[in-house]
């Protein structure tokens, strides 16, 4: 029998239960070793395993089969994916190109079969990839091979993903995910220029790795951007666009501050309209990003015990939850 929406939400209403709390947060902030918080993560059946990245994992198996499980439509998910998919091009051709093992770095779910991935790198056979990707894998494989600039690598095969997030977004029929895919291309463009900034990129560089993306000013940025930093921060934070002048803001704070509102931002994105949801597919994209913002948590709790960080460092740090 098919699966219904009706079935799927009430399905996902209950397991949002056993998401993280607030309460649940500052007690993993009191452990003063990671074994503590393993044992903790342990003791609620968020994963299994001794060690943090291993529960991680077990915990992201189990969040992937469950979401098959009960969605109706789990192609929905297909442009959250395809950031596995750039990851794993990258893994396969800078492996490759190395003579070095790499299976052990792919990681799943993903759209396109590893196998495929490894005969279309090794062949340079990459019209066995999807179109949206083989002709970047190409252009990145030949960049690779005669240049060695992996840095230009990645950020055509990054512009390729970034551009097909939001053609799948668009046609999703959800608003939520197109606004979403929207406003997260939006601020990696943003990422990309102000490093860039910082660095002495040339135009060449920024025209192949930013995506075109609604209310981006491309031109004005790019041109700013090889001014330096400080002529790109003026010209962005005038601003409005998907809270931008407030992220700059932020970033004159300082580079994490910025990362952190961004974070916040899209998972906010998410319990306003996905919480509130009765129906479609958006209480179920909203339970994956809630699972996905708790890992970021986690992460951070963890790398701060690793450091012997303060707790209210720590708690600066921590990004917004689902819960």
């Amino acid at each position: 029998m098919a699966l219904s929406y009706e079935f799927s939400i009430g399905s996902v209403r209950a397991k949002e239960k056993s998401l993280l709390t607030g309460s649940d947060i500052e007690q993993m902030l009191s452990f003063k070793s990671t074994d503590e918080l393993c044992r903790f993560l342990n003791d609620k059946g968020y994963g299994d395993g001794n060690e943090i990245d291993e529960i991680l994992s077990s915990h992201a198996d189990s969040v992937w089969n469950y979401l098959k499980s009960i969605a109706p439509d789990f192609d929905i998910f297909a442009p959250f994916i395809y950031q596995n998919d750039i990851h794993n091009l990258k893994v396969v051709l800078k492996g490759t190109m190395a003579d070095r093992k790499y299976d052990e770095l792919l990681i799943a779910p993903y759209t396109i079969d590893a196998d495929v991935m490894k005969k279309a790198v090794e062949n340079r056979k990459f019209s066995l990839l999807p179109e949206w990707l083989g002709n970047a894998a190409d252009e990145a494989y030949e960049i690779l091979a005669h240049t060695g600039d992996a840095r230009m690598c990645d950020a055509i095969i990054d512009r390729a993903v970034m551009e097909k997030m939001l053609a799948d977004s668009e046609k999703s029929g959800s608003e939520f995910l197109s606004s979403y895919f929207k406003t997260l291309v939006f601020y990696n463009n943003l990422k990309i220029a102000i490093r860039s900034s910082r660095t002495g990129t040339d135009r060449d560089y920024l025209l192949k790795a930013l995506c075109d993306v609604e209310n981006f000013r491309k031109t004005s940025v790019i041109n700013s951007a090889l001014k330096g930093c400080d002529a790109l921060i003026d010209e962005i934070s005038k601003y409005s666009e998907y809270d931008c002048k407030t992220a700059i803001d932020e970033y004159k704070k300082s580079p994490s501050a910025f990362e952190r509102f961004v974070d916040n931002k899209l998972i906010g994105m998410a319990v306003e309209i996905c919480k509130r949801a009765s129906e479609g597919a958006e209480p179920i994209i909203g339970y994956y990003l809630g699972c996905e913002a708790e890992k970021k948590v986690i992460h951070i709790i963890a790398s701060g015990i690793r450091t012997n960080s303060d707790t209210e460092i720590i708690r600066e740090r921590l990004r917004e939850i689902y819960g």
